[in-house]
């Protein structure tokens, strides 16, 4: 597992699985104007799960999931506590395109963790998603062959400077974060 994380992606290898993580206040999953699932506070997942990618691959991304440092802690330490930690809730949504390792990914995020507080928003197409952020904190996950690269956004508005995730290096339109190993475990 890499300790850094890029800005720009090159997606256009089938083999790399990814998810977006909102960190949320509350979020909310409809289809048809009707109400799927929903949480309060805890993590959104947007799970791009592709039909190639492997059953070992999604366990691994929702252990990630679960074990992610998202929240300060009680004295104000910042990237001190995972999903798990705060008992906050999961929502899952992702598209179609791979439904059996879509649900696979749902389905050990609910064995990892409580199954009661890991909501499944759907995998349809057409779906509304409804979020109140809590931060903001979005971030960015990628996995290809092993190799997991973060991209955290804490604020979006503005991406100069150093972030809380450690000293940022730029070159030609990339721009690399260290992070702190123990932000995955």
């Amino acid at each position: 597992m890499k300790g850094k994380s890029s800005v720009q992606h090159d997606n256009s290898s089938s083999d790399v699985s990814s998810a977006i993580l909102q960190r949320v206040a509350s979020a909310s999953v409809t289809v048809d104007a009707q109400l799927v699932s929903s949480i309060g506070r805890g993590v959104l997942v947007f799970a791009a799960v592709a039909p190639d990618d492997t059953p070992k691959e999604v366990e691994s991304m929702a252990v990630k999931v679960l074990k992610l440092k998202m929240w300060p802690d009680e004295a104000g330490g910042t990237w001190k506590r995972s999903v798990q930690d705060i008992k906050g809730e999961v929502l899952c949504a992702g598209g179609e395109q791979a439904r059996e390792l879509y649900d696979h990914f749902v389905m050990r995020v609910q064995e990892l963790y409580e199954h009661e507080k890991v909501k499944n928003g759907t995998d349809k197409l057409f779906m509304t998603v409804n979020l109140q952020n809590d931060g903001p904190v979005s971030i960015d996950y990628q996995s290809h062959d092993a190799e997991v690269t973060l991209e955290i956004q804490t604020n979006p508005a503005k991406e100069q400077g150093k972030t809380e995730a450690g000293p940022e290096t730029k070159s030609k339109g990339k721009t690399e974060y260290e992070i702190p190993p123990e932000l995955l475990e």
